[in-house]
């Protein structure tokens, strides 16, 4: 589990293409503190460590994953939102993310509103519904405030510490994005269904 507040962004340092797609991560983590087998997100999907460094760990990715996530566009150089897995007694200051991607949304316009940046999507048809006015998303693994919904776009603003701390300072009409949609939503409607 996980919070949707990103605490480092790393960096692709290879890609290899074997049975699964293997990446390897840089980033400013104590990797001596990171067991092997540990979840990191990375840009929200949960993926497994399965060898590190002192400043690197490489991670597997199945089709399945490559074919519900951005993550098969990942590319040597590409910046991802990093989130540890969450321990008992840390501080929930975004809300429960689970790592499990349920598609991609796309950025349908980016615009600067003052400070902030306000950023509307199109969600996949399927998953339009579980979103909300004033809910919570994983957008990349980062845990934002939904503005406003209509039909399948939806808005969130991004403030500038938001911009300084992610890769969302980079964000551009057209881009693909992980989105996981709230937990409670999910529970809430298959709930209403079998109503």
């Amino acid at each position: 589990m996980f919070t949707g507040i990103v605490t480092d962004i790393g960096e692709v340092r290879a890609v290899e293409h074997r049975g699964d797609l293997r990446l390897r991560i840089g980033t400013r983590y104590d990797m001596g503190s990171v067991d092997l087998g540990a979840s990191i997100a990375c840009d929200g999907v949960c993926l497994t460590v399965v060898e590190k460094g002192p400043d690197w760990f490489d991670v597997d990715m199945s089709a399945e994953t490559l074919e519900k996530t951005t993550a098969g566009g990942w590319a040597v150089g590409g910046r991802l939102n990093l989130e540890r897995a969450l321990k008992v007694g840390d501080e929930l200051g975004g809300h429960i993310v689970s790592g499990h991607v349920d598609g991609v949304a796309e950025v349908v316009s980016v615009e600067e509103e003052g400070d902030s940046t306000r950023v509307l999507f199109e969600a996949p048809e399927a998953l339009a519904r579980f979103i909300a006015p004033k809910g919570s998303v994983a957008l990349n693994g980062t845990s934002l405030t939904v503005n406003e919904v209509d039909g399948r776009r939806f808005g969130i603003n991004l403030i500038p510490h938001t911009k300084e701390v992610t890769t969302w300072g980079s964000v551009a009409a057209g881009d693909g994005v992980n989105l996981e949609i709230d937990t409670l939503a999910r529970y809430v409607a298959r709930l209403a269904e079998a109503a």
